[in-house]
């Protein structure tokens, strides 16, 4: 999500974009950031179909929601991306990124764990949500860095490809609910509870979606090099062509708790994610990246674009969104009961799967409109204050 600010690099160095601050991959993370939030807030304030109806009466709804679903997917690879581009600014100065890289991870997952506390109606601290994700990614990097592209891409890959056959010998659920994902269901696990959450039963658990962040890794690599967009591309076409061989292999007899039938799975909502759901969607958000980056390739952006404002920003606005829309819009939370003068915004905004399609639809709109004029007037101060400027203070 935040993106180490440029470095000046020496006199010897070649001219290549290297030089400047990529905007391309900060309108990629307003684009991720706008994606996640009218995803939440359409399944949180909606009150949902009235009786006799169905979500696909709510056609234009279900389908504007359903492009939330590669928001999370896309923060990782983008993270992956952030650090690979990290390294190559590092590798011709003095400092090794290593450090920075650790201390980056950890600052993020600690972000993750910030986010648990925040909002207890969804998560426990056995949770593993998009941003533990990222900071185990960071975190591991001084050691995927070191690795060949063919190796990162075989690690991928093979992430991708076991995953079906870890989640039938491990027995896990073929739908996961919030309980169950936050390790306070019944029917959770006992026992490593939150090593298991975090590998494969989580929201976002190391099988499959690490892959996400090794192909952002691999993505860095090319992004700002002469031609890298060609090669951009066939990295979206290869993971495509994965997802293609899971759905070739739908046509085989299998048993849906099964390897092979959670490993050519479409079930959504995708948890647990089946591999041949996460190679496909993967491809999706390269596509998607690579989209972009020609764009700002072709016609460079400006910094004052409402897309690389919201960008630099994503951090902030994904903590702030989830604790206003997911805990103090409830009647019955946390912050509600302990914390008098949030007492008033729970009798007020009692807003949690209340609204009608449109007032939600209103509130995200005035919410959304909100985040681009405070960003874009929160860069004029170099949007102090802020996760992303404490994650750079913290590991410059």
């Amino acid at each position: 999500m935040a993106d180490p600010e440029p470095k000046p690099e020496p006199a010897s160095a070649p001219s290549t974009p290297k030089s400047k601050r990529l905007l391309g991959l900060d309108a990629l993370r307003g684009v991720a950031v706008f994606l996640m939030i009218e995803q939440h807030l359409g399944v949180w304030l909606w009150e949902g179909p009235k009786v006799g109806e169905r979500s696909v009466d709510y056609l234009g709804l279900f389908i504007f929601n359903a492009l939330g679903g590669g928001a999370a997917p896309a923060f990782v690879t983008l993270a992956g991306m952030g650090s690979s581009l990290l390294v190559q600014k590092r590798s011709a100065g003095p400092r090794s990124p290593d450090k920075t890289l650790i201390v980056r991870g950890l600052v993020v997952m600690a972000f993750g764990y910030a986010l648990s506390l925040l909002t207890p109606s969804w998560f426990t601290m056995r949770s593993w949500f998009v941003l533990h994700l990222m900071g185990l990614g960071m975190l591991t990097t001084p050691l995927w860095r070191r690795l060949s592209t063919p190796t990162l891409l075989a690690l991928g890959a093979g992430i991708i490809a076991v995953s079906g056959a870890l989640q039938a010998h491990f027995e896990v659920p073929l739908a996961l609910d919030n309980a169950y994902m936050a390790g306070r269901a019944p029917g959770s696990p006992q026992q490593w509870a939150g090593l298991r959450i975090a590998l494969l039963e989580g929201q976002f658990p190391v099988f499959p979606w690490f892959s996400f962040y090794l192909a952002g890794l691999v993505a860095g690599r090319f992004v700002a090099a002469p031609e890298g967009l060609r090669t951009f591309a066939k990295l979206a076409a290869g993971a495509l062509a994965l997802g293609g061989v899971g759905l070739a292999l739908r046509v085989l007899p299998s048993d849906p708790a099964s390897a092979l039938g959670r490993t050519t799975s479409l079930r959504v909502p995708f948890f647990p994610a089946s591999p041949t759901l996460v190679a496909l969607l993967l491809g999706v958000v390269l596509l998607g990246c690579l989209a972009v980056m020609a764009w700002d390739h072709r016609r460079p952006l400006s910094e004052r674009n409402l897309l690389v404002t919201l960008g630099r920003s994503s951090l902030t606005l994904l903590l702030l969104h989830v604790w206003v829309f997911r805990e103090l819009t409830r009647t019955d939370g946390w912050w509600q009961a302990h914390v008098g003068p949030l007492r008033w915004l729970g009798q007020h905004m009692a807003w949690w799967r209340a609204l009608s399609a449109q007032e939600g639809l209103a509130v995200l709109a005035t919410f959304l409109v909100f985040a681009v004029f405070a960003s874009r007037a929160w860069q004029r101060v170099g949007y102090r204050y802020g996760a992303e400027w404490l994650l750079r203070k913290l590991s410059p």
